[in-house]
């Protein structure tokens, strides 16, 4: 009608609004509620208010409207409007009453049947449409409302490989929408597809993995599949692919090991994937046309299609993620995945939105959208059912993958509750498994604990990218001592009350690092902010701060191409940048692998240092000791039973750009590189080159 907009909406579990704003004169409002069809008798509003043009009704009701049923107000002189209960997901009662709690949704195969469920509370109306094989007819099957709004439909036969979607309606309005729990789909997510699992058996060489007594006893690599292996200076063959990530007896073009044995090379416990699960911005069809780390999820349960080896196989990149993680088991190496469970690529466009409106994200207590990251807008972990697609996403991932890990992206977002539900599964699965996340606290109106390094208490199974110890370290090495004090307490891994009270429970939450995936390489930050030191200088100094992180308790973290001193030439956030800024430089293995195999042998003695794994601030307080003299630091084990047969030991760091002479007890040796010593008057003197650090014994 001309100039006449409506909109209806049930505004609470009893009450429906009406709004009209026509340019057309007034006339009485009675409006019939019509019910999948079925008109009602008219309606009175039980208040109104008018004002030019535009006229806003309620119309309590005898008892709360059911969800899952079509209704349309119906006025003869301004026509008819659907009402809108998207509303209703904000009622007190919602999730006492829509939540569900069983294990079966997406489907169930078997070979005689197919059963699919989706959670849909605000539906009227949901199709499931199906064909068994590609360019096939469509099937469309009718799906019948269950408790909890909960969706059914059973298609007969074996079903293995059916392409399938859903057509869902609410509020009359009727989308076509993947899977939420999609376990499997064609390229670029256009269609969910059933996946036989119990087909795709694969020894998951758990058995070749060294026991860890503590989550300190890991060295943690982090690693991108495509940037691991798309470098040109390799005769890896499948380049930019999970299969292309365990290649064995690849080289660079110097002779060194390349991908997968480089990783075994450096001898590391952990490789720390950044996400591997399916992601929006790379065209799978054609991965070489874009470029993304991947912090953009599209589909939880199914991994990257741009890494398979056979593009259009929808088996292929579950092989090929199966087969990747197993090689490194194999090679006794666990693997962490990165996870992002705070926010999605384009909450509107989102499958969650689509199925479930108003529902999967987080609001202010305003009524607005959070976004508090700025990536996107916030998931709402702390919702039952949003809780219950992070926990169930990781199950799957733990029973079906064998991931040995999650690091937790912008787990500041992500409430509590919901990361010790993960941990309760994760650890009573494998009591080595790792946890570990972005622990900032970024603030915004949620009134709930959230998995920020404020709430460590909270966590006590969980570790914390330690931002203290990045900059701390970052300053120190930069030559301001300034921070020698903040260097004594991240030393001894944040938890004990030493120069500064402690920050975390343990030694087991810091997790001790000066560079990751984010932000400028540690080469970088030196360039920038010592210009004046060259090129050897600031290698020098990266190797001797990855030692510091190696000799720290805590558990170390090496970014991909630190061990070289790589370089993003000078960016910082380059996750859609491309292969240029972000893909390992062979070309610098090849020109600096003395640095590399020197850092590899630091790795393997912080490995066989069992004091450095020590975890307990109890222990820690009492045997540790750290002084520092002339700008040096030195970190002297005080406990002898805890360094025996050593008669001591002892770390010592001298950021500065000038030579420190320490007194050391006769008999001193250096344990990775020599110790120059003198005698004077009596005293051992031992020599700390500039930009160094040295690892001290006496036996």
């Amino acid at each position: 009608m001309k100039d006449t907009f409506l909109n209806a909406k049930l505004v609470q579990p009893d009450l429906l609004r009406l709004v009209i704003f026509s340019s057309l004169p007034w006339e009485r409002i009675e409006p019939r509620l019509v019910v999948d069809g079925v008109p009602g008798p008219k309606m009175k509003p039980t208040r109104l208010n008018t004002l030019n043009a535009l006229a806003i009704a309620d119309f309590h009701l005898d008892k709360p409207l059911p969800l899952g049923h079509s209704y349309f107000f119906v006025m003869p002189q301004y026509g008819s409007v659907a009402v809108d209960v998207s509303e209703a997901t904000t009622f007190p009662d919602f999730d006492a009453k829509y939540t569900y709690d069983g294990d079966d949704l997406g489907y169930v195969y078997s070979k005689k049947e197919t059963r699919f469920a989706l959670w849909a509370p605000l539906a009227s109306y949901v199709v499931l449409v199906y064909r068994d094989k590609p360019n096939q007819e469509w099937t469309p099957v009718v799906m019948k409302r269950d408790a909890c709004g909960v969706y059914r439909a059973t298609v007969k036969g074996d079903q293995k490989l059916a392409e399938y979607h859903y057509i869902v309606t609410n509020s009359e309005v009727s989308v076509d929408v993947t899977d939420p729990y999609a376990k499997a789909s064609t390229i670029n997510g256009g269609e969910s597809v059933v996946v036989d699992f119990s087909a795709l058996k694969y020894h998951t060489n758990r058995i070749a993995l060294p026991i860890q007594e503590s989550p300190c006893d890991a060295v943690i690599y982090e690693a991108h599949v495509r940037d691991m292996t798309i470098s040109p200076d390799t005769n890896i063959k499948r380049k930019g692919t999970f299969l292309g990530m365990v290649e064995k007896g690849r080289k660079t073009k110097g002779g060194n090991p390349a991908g997968f044995d480089h990783i075994l090379s450096l001898g590391v416990t952990h490789v720390q994937l950044l996400p591997i699960y399916d992601y929006k911005t790379v065209d799978e069809g054609n991965p070489g046309s874009g470029y993304n780390w991947g912090y953009d999820p599209a589909q939880y349960f199914v991994p990257e299609g741009s890494y398979a080896s056979v593009l259009l196989d929808p088996l292929s990149r579950i092989r090929d993620c199966k087969e990747m993680i197993s090689s490194f088991h194999a090679a006794g190496i666990r693997v962490v995945m990165d996870v992002v469970f705070n926010h999605v690529f384009e909450y509107e466009n989102s499958v969650f939105e689509k199925v479930v409106p108003n529902y999967y994200f987080r609001h202010r207590p305003s009524g607005s959208m959070a976004s508090t990251s700025g990536c996107g807008n916030d998931l709402a972990s702390e919702r039952p059912m949003v809780r219950k697609l992070i926990v169930d996403a990781c199950k799957w991932w733990i029973d079906q993958y064998f991931v040995d890990g999650f690091r937790f992206d912008l787990m500041g977002i992500i409430d509590c509750e919901t990361l010790n539900q993960i941990a309760d599964y994760a650890l009573a699965k494998d009591p080595h498994f790792l946890l570990y996340g972005e622990g900032w606290n970024m603030g915004g109106d949620v009134r709930l604990p959230l998995g920020h390094m404020d709430n460590y208490r909270l966590l006590p199974r969980y570790g914390f990218f330690n931002d203290y110890y990045r900059e701390t370290f970052k300053r120190l090495f930069a030559e301001d001592l300034g921070a020698l004090n903040d260097a004594k307490q991240t030393l001894v891994g944040s938890c004990v009350d030493y120069v500064y009270p402690a920050k975390f429970l343990t030694a087991t939450q810091s997790i001790n690092y000066v560079e990751c995936h984010d932000n400028a390489t540690f080469f970088d930050f030196l360039t920038s902010r010592r210009g004046d030191l060259d090129e050897e200088t600031r290698l020098r100094i990266v190797e001797a701060a990855t030692k510091a992180i190696l000799f720290s308790f805590g558990i170390p973290f090496i970014h991909m191409g630190q061990e070289i001193g790589q370089t993003k030439f000078g960016e910082d956030n380059t996750y859609n940048k491309g292969d240029h800024y972000n893909m390992f430089d062979y070309g610098a293995l090849d020109r600096r692998i003395d640095m590399c195999k020197r850092i590899a042998k630091a790795i393997a003695l912080r490995r066989d240092l069992r004091p450095l794994h020590i975890f307990d601030p109890r222990v820690i307080g009492p045997a540790v000791n750290v002084e520092e003299q002339e700008g040096t630091l030195r970190m002297k084990f005080s406990d002898p039973n805890l360094i025996a047969p050593r008669k001591q030991l002892e770390v010592v760091i001298n950021p500065t750009c000038h030579e420190t002479v320490i007194v050391v007890e006769k008999g001193a040796e250096g344990l990775f590189d020599p110790l120059e010593t003198r005698e004077v008057d009596g005293r051992i003197e031992a020599l700390i080159p500039p930009r160094s650090v040295r690892l001290i014994e006496v036996k």
